[in-house]
């Protein structure tokens, strides 16, 4: 397991495992919302985003970044999930930040588990403008004393 920096090298691996694992956690959404946040997330939010590879036998796995204290992106290949990635990733941006936000689609069940799971709580609920549907902000509170525990 390493856990590095972003490279921009790692661009097209990272986009392929974004869709891999959105086109399931976000299959509620239309398939044009995919092809505008691809765009999206190579021009816009990973230059400006602190964002962290889970790298596994030399491939890109899974990926956190950051945006302050705001998960902006948080995906694990579906291949990989379910093995400690996502929660290995979470508890390294936790030992950054302490404490960390995410707003996560309602209808995204399997992410939706993991941030509850992991202690994050709910502090509200709004609609995301492009898509119309419901996202849920969450904060995790005492996050360092979180991460040691797992």
């Amino acid at each position: 397991m390493t856990i590095r920096p972003y490279r921009p090298s790692d661009q097209a691996t990272l986009l392929e495992v974004w869709f891999r694992a959105a086109s399931i956690a976000h299959s509620f959404l239309p398939k044009e919302h995919f092809d505008h946040e691809r765009t999206a997330i190579a021009s816009q939010y990973l230059p400006i985003a602190e964002t962290w590879i889970y790298e596994h036998e030399g491939k890109v796995a899974g990926f956190i970044s950051l945006l302050g204290q705001t998960v902006g992106g948080f995906f694990v290949d579906p291949a990989m999930q379910g093995q400690g990635l996502g929660q290995a990733l979470m508890n390294y941006a936790v030992q950054l930040k302490n404490t960390l936000e995410v707003e996560v689609f309602e209808h995204n069940a399997i992410g939706r588990r993991f941030y509850e799971r992991y202690g994050f709580v709910i502090t509200g609920r709004f609609f995301h403008p492009e898509t119309g549907m419901a996202l849920l902000h969450m904060r995790l509170l005492n996050g360092s004393l979180h991460a040691q525990k797992h």
